[in-house]
């Protein structure tokens, strides 16, 4: 019995010492920010901190400050039609974020080229094999 209690105690301090700290961020008003440029994140790439927004008025390049892109799909307002750095509001995910607007009112190409050139050659869901448009040059056969 004595035995069992050395084990027991020990390990229930060392469980109950264990706790998962969640992130807490300050609320947000939504309601202000829902009146900005809406965007949505249509290129991502892991490797990569730009990625790049679909808006009203076309396509926008933009760089991470102080983490990674966003998901494909996520939800963003803030302005983007004008150069610099920005706080913009990640609704997806519920918290400010802030990014550097590099490019604006873009067609979906040249947001893509702009996308490629800042991750290195890397064009958003391909490997780097040398190829920035994302072509898979093994699968295309000549006859």
């Amino acid at each position: 019995m004595k035995r069992l209690l050395l084990i027991a105690i020990p390990l229930l301090l060392l469980l109950t010492a264990c706790s998962k700290q969640a992130i807490i961020r300050p609320p947000v008003d939504e309601s202000e920010w829902l009146r900005k440029e809406r965007g949505i994140v249509v290129a991502s790439n892991f490797g990569c901190t730009s990625f790049v927004i679909e808006t009203s008025r076309g396509y926008a390049l933009l760089r991470m400050w102080g983490g990674s892109a966003p998901f494909m799909g996520t939800t963003l307002y803030g302005n983007f039609s004008s150069w610099g750095v920005k706080t913009v509001y990640n609704r997806t995910e519920g918290y400010l974020m802030t990014v550097d607007v590099q490019d604006y009112w873009l067609g979906y190409w040249q947001a893509m080229d702009g996308m490629a050139w800042n991750c290195g050659g890397l064009f958003p869901g391909k490997a780097n094999n040398g190829n920035t448009l994302g072509v898979d040059s093994t699968s295309t056969s000549s006859k």
